[in-house]
């Protein structure tokens, strides 16, 4: 496997922005495992107020959410997408964030980088940020 470097992205005031204007947080790829980094960043997200919707193909709950199997089923509204899937995912995950027609932010955490994806979403009207965590990049702008 080849890795891409993001050629898509946002900078720091972007990312600020983005995170001030987001109310919902789907996370694609949430595990119920509490060891897992997607668990422990949809948990983070949970805490600092977001509204995190967990994205799994099993389970009903997660950390005390209603669990969707996927993006297209959640039936409310969605400001920001993040993503814990292999880069080739991305690029049905940007489809349907733009079918959606409200996702306002595609991110994908740490490693993920699918420029194709990104190019799409950009194109689209929809902000990307390709391989930062959520998280942490969230915890350096509001420390």
């Amino acid at each position: 496997m080849e890795c891409e470097i993001p050629q898509v992205n946002s900078n720091i005031e972007e990312m600020k922005k983005n995170f001030e204007e987001t109310k919902t947080i789907a996370v694609i790829g949430c595990s119920p495992n509490e060891t897992k980094d997607s668990n422990k960043v949809a948990k983070y997200l949970l805490e600092v107020g977001y509204d995190m919707i967990p994205v799994y193909p099993k389970e009903d709950k997660i950390l005390g959410q209603k669990v969707y199997r996927s993006l297209l089923d959640i039936d409310k509204e969605v400001d920001m997408v993040v993503v814990f899937r292999k880069p080739a995912v991305v690029s049905a995950v940007a489809d349907a964030c733009i079918k959606r027609g409200d996702v306002k932010v595609l991110w994908t955490q740490i490693g993920i980088v699918n420029n194709e994806a990104g190019k799409k979403a950009k194109e689209a009207g929809i902000s990307v940020v390709q391989s930062y965590c959520a998280m942490v990049e969230h915890r350096e702008i509001f420390k």
